[in-house]
């Protein structure tokens, strides 16, 4: 095979973050857990105080080899990024991502169908520290040149949007942002990099809740921030000033599920896609909500941009309230209730996205289902959802 073969994703996540240093020739980085790290004198931890810390042992909390594999291959899979900072959280990783870039007095822009405790982050914290949030409807595109205002400093997206799962024209905002000087964000959880690589299209903070597919198996907290040269300073400096360090214990488990989550994720996409297919067709059903199809509002962004999907969507009920949408979901056998995703288990929430939005206003026929299609047999779960929507349809009678 030729050197000059770009390396494939399938391959990077697997390879990336494993340097021999690191391993010790050990397949896995092992878990470094310390506080404290020792020096031989005096004048060695003075001279080690002041040199850069990145990827060198000096205290806990600027992490260890077990941490800096994660970050190192995290931002292996972002071409064109400087480097990754890991978070005990998704929000945690949110929250430092935006104080790196604001400050009192600053304005940002927040798409409608963020995130809830995205919106809660600027519309508690942001605000009491002086800085204002506009929300913008998530398919404004390029004429989000028309909202950058004088104290406008960063420009937040999520694509797709929480439980409605807009896709946004990232690029023309991007442009946008770059040619007012303006600082963009996107949260990339849903996508990953392995399905839109948010720095090679001009993202300066791309984040990622890698409690979902990064970790996949629903039993870690974790986030990460992946930043563009341009960006990487402040983020870490900000990082170290808030005290933000994930565990060694979490950061080796996010890198043990990061060497499979390819195949996960081509799993979780291919389930995904064929039951949202499915429920296109069920009289029961009014609309899907799967990026992956012309239904779903900025799906030709998602054509253009995106190399494949996820696990999660949403569906639209034909009528019914509130009592027929917990008939359905209550008593499914292969979906469990409760909150995340991209683990290995498929889930069903109710969605009311009406009670999270002030720039754009949601209307649809029937309340909403959102579904993380997890890995069981799709079949299996197509079953367990025809006798929902039967359970559904009996408590509209």
């Amino acid at each position: 095979m030729s050197k000059d073969r770009p390396i494939a994703d399938a391959t990077r996540v697997v390879s990336a973050g494993r340097r021999a240093e690191w391993t010790q020739g050990i397949v896995n980085p092992p878990v470094w857990r310390a506080s404290t790290h020792l020096y031989g004198s005096v004048a060695e931890l003075r001279a080690n105080g002041a040199r850069d810390t990145h990827h060198r042992l000096f205290y806990g909390r600027r992490g260890s080899p077990t941490q800096w594999s994660l970050a190192e291959a995290l931002t292996e899979l972002e071409p064109g990024a400087e480097a990754t900072f890991l978070y005990p959280s998704g929000v945690a990783a949110i929250a430092a991502a935006l104080l790196s870039v604001l400050s009192p007095g600053d304005e940002l822009l927040v798409p409608d169908t963020a995130y809830d405790p995205t919106r809660a982050l600027a519309t508690g914290l942001l605000k009491r520290f002086g800085i204002a949030t506009r929300f913008y409807d998530p398919l404004i595109g390029a004429g989000i040149a028309d909202l950058i205002g004088e104290q406008t400093r960063a420009i937040f997206m999520e694509s797709p949007g929480s439980l409605t799962f807009e896709v946004q024209d990232v690029p023309a905002i991007v442009a946008a942002a770059k040619a007012r000087g303006v600082t963009t964000l996107l949260d990339n959880t849903w996508a990953t990099p392995l399905r839109f690589r948010a720095i090679e299209k001009g993202v300066d903070l791309t984040i990622l809740a890698c409690t979902k597919y990064v970790v996949g198996h629903s039993d870690v907290m974790l986030g990460s921030v992946t930043a563009a040269p341009s960006h990487w300073r402040k983020l870490r400096e900000v990082s170290f000033q808030l005290g933000q360090v994930a565990s060694p214990d979490d950061a080796w488990l996010g890198s043990r599920g990061l060497r499979t989550m390819a195949v996960r994720l081509a799993q979780h996409e291919a389930s995904a896609l064929k039951i949202a297919r499915w429920l296109e067709t069920r009289p029961e059903v009014d609309r899907v909500l799967h990026p992956a199809l012309p239904s779903c509002p900025g799906h030709e962004h998602f054509v253009r941009d995106f190399t494949g999907g996820s696990g999660l969507f949403s569906f639209v009920l034909k009528g019914g309230d509130e009592a027929a949408r917990a008939a359905l979901i209550d008593g499914l056998d292969h979906f469990g209730i409760g909150y995340s995703w991209g683990g290995f288990e498929s889930l069903a929430i109710p969605a009311d996205p009406q009670h999270h939005r002030s720039a754009t206003k949601p209307a649809f026929a029937g309340p909403l289902v959102r579904l993380q299609i997890g890995l069981e047999d799709a079949d299996d779960l197509i079953a367990d959802l025809a006798q929902g929507l039967g359970r559904f349809s009996d408590a509209l009678e």
